[in-house]
């Protein structure tokens, strides 16, 4: 079983968040990923802090790093600002999503001078030719989609306009992945999709998320976790549940998996190791 992986962290606010986003890096460098990526928070809050961040990463650990870049409260001057201190600083991939609007803000609304759209934000950067470029896509239907096949539609807008690649949001079932893998392909999307993997940390967290951002939770995996919470096994069963979703994938022709690692290295670390996809040398990186 071989495919590559990365990692998305995302940027500390705190002192103490500072350093386990470094011991979470400094643990999975040793996997060997292809690249990493570093988010960008809700309504552009951690522009600064995403900065330093990829900045860092990138000059300490040699790590090809990815730094998110969203629509969100910025005019289309400052945001191909921010882009080309990027490259400047010698970052060449870049994740361009709409982004999040600030929380209580009611949704998206663009400003007058700024991008309108993700796919106006790839065809901007694409034509600076400074950057390999990733965008989000959605096996289940986003929550401001009509239905599926406009996940489809928009993800071919964002990949004619000069995105090379895609990354999933979560998901629990893999059926779902692959349905959605098949209609990009009917599409006439040939641009690689890689499925995000979220290893459970917090049951209670992730239900909140997926009902957020429109996640399917099958009844069977929230009574099993559920019933883990109960005896203590949670931790378990988010490896076993993780690990088995990524074979899955794998064995469906898959050849790449990125993580969401919440900046914490250690379910993730498990489940690389589970499928073979890390050196065993890397097991001594994490207590």
């Amino acid at each position: 079983m071989t495919a590559s992986i990365s990692y998305e962290f995302f940027p500390p606010r705190t002192l103490d968040a500072s350093f386990r986003l470094w011991d979470t890096v400094a643990a999975l460098r040793h996997t060997d990923p292809d690249f990493v990526s570093v988010t960008y928070g809700a309504g552009g809050t951690t522009r600064k802090l995403t900065h330093e961040a990829v900045e860092t990463i990138g000059k300490h650990t040699g790590l090809n790093v990815a730094a998110h870049l969203t629509c969100v409260d910025a005019s289309r001057d400052e945001t191909l600002e921010i882009a080309e201190r990027y490259a400047e600083a010698g970052v060449s991939q870049i994740v361009a999503l709409r982004g999040d609007p600030p929380k209580g803000s009611g949704g998206f609304a663009p400003r007058a001078d700024g991008f309108q759209s993700s796919v106006e934000l790839v065809e901007a950067l694409a034509r600076t030719g400074k950057f390999d470029l990733a965008v989000g896509a959605y096996p289940d239907a986003h929550p401001e989609a009509a239905n599926e096949q406009a996940n489809v539609d928009w993800l071919k807008r964002k990949i004619d306009a000069g995105a090379s690649r895609a990354i999933t949001q979560f998901f629990f079932d893999v059926d779902s992945f692959f349905r959605f893998r098949d209609r990009c392909v009917a599409a006439g999307i040939d641009a690689p999709i890689l499925p995000g993997i979220l290893p459970v940390q917090s049951w209670s967290g992730v239900k909140r998320f997926a009902e957020t951002c429109g996640t399917p939770i099958p009844g069977h995996l929230a009574q099993a976790f559920d019933t883990a919470e109960r005896d203590g096994r949670t931790e378990l069963l988010a490896v076993a549940v993780a690990t088995q979703l990524c074979s899955k994938l794998l064995d469906g022709g898959v050849e790449h998996l990125h993580f969401y690692t919440l900046n914490d290295p250690r379910l993730t670390r498990d489940v690389v190791h589970a499928l073979g996809l890390a050196p065993d040398s890397a097991l001594e990186n994490v207590a």
